[in-house]
């Protein structure tokens, strides 16, 4: 150009020193640029000058190349020619000095810059802050808000959000919080602020707070975004928080804005984890009625739930719909469900043969994958599967969870194997790398009893929490368990009163005027006897206080499709359940004809047991079952593998005739067989020695009763509950002792309400297709031979 004559431009060098900054292959040696800028910087026309696109330019070209002192260089030649650095330039010359590792001189310049009269915008101090926070420097990040303070320089917004993902990243969430409030006294938090609060606390596990703060963000009049709405339904859904997340949907809904699937997600896992089975399917089937799809994510947290409470009929309904209707196949988190499911319903060998299609399937087993597998068998009573499965998890990770060491130590003390039990607990206690392990074992050897002590156990506790409800569920099942089995019941009671405040098996304990009900189907067998343990010895204060009594008594062992099979009570739970209930309270308790998922005690035999604690005389009794902790048992001693203790409860468990009701029992209970002793528990001899119920003729109120049940059909038609005859000859029974008609509609009101979801098992629900009982194989445990796949 020169040669022909033709004076070259500004944007004539720019497009050269741009062409040879970018060229790679080969690369322009940086000099050649200098001596270009050079050539520029003294061409004989007054119009060729270096502008801020020439500097961005040498600027973006050092830093590619890690050159931190010509990145100084150029900054300080570009200030004295009067142009000014924009968030591009401060940029390049960050990532100048990032590549050259010495970032401390970036603030020393901008402090320099801001004593010459040329204070760093806000992004040049934003770009540093940045490039702290790649390499986790927390210490040198906040020390650039503080510079960016002392130089008179406002920090943004953007600012703090930097610093306040840090903070959450690294788990330093009181810094975090301390940080926001500081925020608010200078700058008001925008929207993305929020976001990036909900996010932090929502992987922390603070899920309460993250409700707070978007109530906060409300009354505050920032407006919240549909990435705002997701994040907090995310954090209700991990947390359980049922109620919170529907008024989040309804927030949605009113704003004007389409739920997306992720918000639905997070409504249909707060369901979830509140046993609100019904609830759950409802919210789900509502996604598709508005256009909004269900995604994996979406079928994997409504499974989880029906899992939670071994409703496997239900889960495989629900990926059998994912799968022939969605055409989405199932994914490792499916599996896990799946496994879950299985387990909790006692399906054993179908738990793993769902681990084997998972390996068939090329899905790699995590950590969770095992445990439940581990759990499969140690509920099955395999010691060595149990073994080689323990084994494998820990050349999978460097320490295996506690709920892996717990499902171990239940193993061990169910068999009587006290001496490796001894040996994996010490083993726990000795693991330097987790002071989680330390704190459990010496809690289970009781040797935080104290309540300095407890407080360590109980930020255990707190921390596991944090985790979510998916997590906390699993491990304080797990550790209950092995608590009733090493005989530490006020332990095992003061975690279970700990899991209830953090709102754990929120549908533990419910009562009303006319059911009193423990609900264990969630539960573990250790933890299930826990619940009712404790339940029982309510129930016996409220018997001692003379407390309006209601109609029944109940304890729900089983949920969904497996109630209406008299298998079930053959699995783990409801047989351990109903031989404990039993053995405490001498046949108060039996499995009724219209359920088979629960056990109830009726008024007539609350008021027998009322009256057998009236008529104690006031001995020094705390409740039907002494809530005290054994001392630990020595190595051979044989707890719960003697003979007579063998079948593990099997001896209450009687004939189909004798374990349903007889019409005469429904309709004419007689009021004078022998009352149970106080104390509740009633040895063998005196259960010989106690006189047969004598069954008087039909009472008037038994004729009266069948007189009406016409009458009873109708009411039963009008409230619309579908139950049976023989359900409603017992409520007419009922009340024509004594209760008046509105009564019983209140009653078959409340036992309808009462009832298990019949939602997910009606025509359009997910176990339509299900059969209503498994068949006897996958009732029984695992058979002989089975080995780990």
């Amino acid at each position: 150009m020169k040669a022909s004559g033709v004076a070259p431009t500004a944007a004539t060098y720019n497009t050269v020193l741009a062409a040879c900054a970018r060229a790679t292959d080969p690369p322009v040696p940086f000099d050649m640029l200098l001596g270009l800028f050079a050539e520029m910087r003294h061409d004989p026309s007054p119009s060729v000058r270096p502008d801020l696109t020439t500097y961005n330019t040498l600027l973006a070209a050092a830093a590619v190349r890690a050159l931190s002192d010509q990145s100084e260089m150029l900054l300080r030649t570009m200030l004295e020619a009067g142009v000014l650095p924009d968030t591009a330039s401060y940029r390049h010359i960050v990532d100048a000095f990032a590549g050259a590792g010495n970032l401390s001189r970036v603030a020393e310049l901008f402090a320099e810059m801001s004593a010459t009269g040329h204070t760093p915008d806000p992004s040049a101090y934003l770009g540093l802050m940045e490039a702290h926070t790649l390499v986790g420097a927390t210490a040198e990040a906040v020390a650039v808000l503080r510079q960016m303070q002392a130089d008179g320089c406002p920090p943004t917004a953007a600012t703090y959000r930097v610093l306040l993902d840090l903070y959450g990243r690294q788990g330093r969430f009181d810094g975090v919080r301390e940080l926001f409030r500081e925020m608010r006294t200078t700058v008001p938090p925008d929207t993305a602020t929020y976001n990036v609060l909900f996010r932090v606390f929502g992987d922390g596990g603070f899920f309460k707070e993250v409700v707070e703060l978007f109530q906060d963000m409300l009354h505050s009049e920032v407006e919240p975004d549909i990435d705002t709405c997701e994040n907090v339904m995310v954090a209700c859904g991990r947390g359980g928080l049922h109620e919170d997340a529907r008024e989040v949907l309804d927030y949605i809904t009113t704003e004007g804005m389409v739920p997306t699937a992720k918000a639905y997600t997070g409504l249909v896992e707060a369901l979830g984890h509140a046993a609100m089975y019904e609830e759950a399917y409802v919210a789900f089937n509502m996604m598709t009625e508005i256009g909004s799809l269900p995604t994996i994510e979406t079928y994997n947290a409504l499974a989880n739930a029906f899992a939670k409470g071994g409703l496997f009929q239900e889960a495989e309904a629900i990926f059998s719909r994912m799968t022939n209707n969605a055409a989405i196949q199932k994914d490792k988190d499916s599996f896990d469900a799946l496994i879950e499911a299985y387990c909790q319903g006692a399906q054993l060998d179908d738990a793993v043969k769902a681990y084997m299609e998972m390996r068939k399937s090329r899905f790699n087993p995590d950590e969770r994958s095992l445990e439940g597998v581990l759990n499969a068998y140690c509920i099955a009573g395999v010691i060595d599967e149990s073994k080689e499965q323990f084994e494998e998890l820990q050349s999978m990770v460097t320490v295996p969870s506690i709920i892996a060491y717990c499902m171990m130590l239940s193993l061990y003390a169910r068999n009587d194997r006290w001496t490796d039990a001894y040996d994996l607990l010490e083993e726990m206690k000795t693991n330097r790398a987790s002071s989680t392990h330390q704190v459990i074992a010496s809690m289970i050897k009781g040797e935080y009893d104290d309540d300095s002590n407890w407080q360590m156990v109980e930020y255990v506790l707190d921390n596991s929490n944090l985790e979510g409800c998916d997590y906390s569920l699993r491990f304080f099942n797990a550790l209950l368990d092995v608590l009733w089995w090493f005989g530490q019941k006020g332990r095992a009671a003061r975690v279970l009163d700990q899991a209830l405040k953090y709102g754990l098996f929120p549908e533990l304990f419910r009562d009303t005027k006319l059911v009193w009900s423990a609900d264990v189907h969630r539960m573990s067998v250790g933890g299930s006897l826990v619940a009712v343990s404790v339940w029982l010895n309510k129930l016996y204060d409220r018997l001692k206080g003379d407390e309006d009594l209601p109609q029944l008594a109940s304890v729900v062992v089983l949920r969904g499709q497996m109630e209406k099979s008299t298998v079930t009570r053959g699995l783990p739970i409801a047989k351990v359940v109903y031989s404990f209930l039993n053995d405490t309270l001498s046949s108060s308790f039996h499995y009724p004809k219209w359920n088979k998922g629960r056990i109830i005690c009726l008024k007539s035999q609350l008021k027998k047991l009322q009256a057998a604690i009236d008529s104690s005389n006031g001995a020094a009794i705390s409740g039907f079952v002494p809530m005290t902790n054994s001392h630990l048992p020595s190595p051979g001693s044989k707890l719960y593998t003697r003979e007579s203790q063998a079948d593990n409860g099997s001896a209450h468990l009687t004939d189909e005739t004798l374990v349903e009701e007889k019409e005469s029992e429904l309709l004419a209970l007689n009021s004078e067989p022998e009352l149970p002793p106080p104390t509740g528990v009633s040895d063998s001899g005196s259960r010989k020695r106690r006189r047969r119920p004598i069954w008087r003729p039909e009472s008037a109120a038994a004729r009266q009763a069948k007189e009406s049940l016409e009458l009873a059909f109708q009411m039963s038609q009008i409230l619309d509950t579908g139950l049976d005859r023989h359900t409603l000859s017992l409520l007419m029974a009922l009340c024509d002792r004594g209760a008046n008609p509105e009564a019983l509609a209140a009653l078959v009101r409340e036992l309808s309400s009462a009832a298990p979801p019949t939602t997910a098992a009606a025509a359009p629900s997910p176990a339509s297709n299900a059969t209503a009982a498994p068949s006897a194989k996958a009732a029984s445990l695992f058979p002989s031979g089975l080995r780990k796949p």
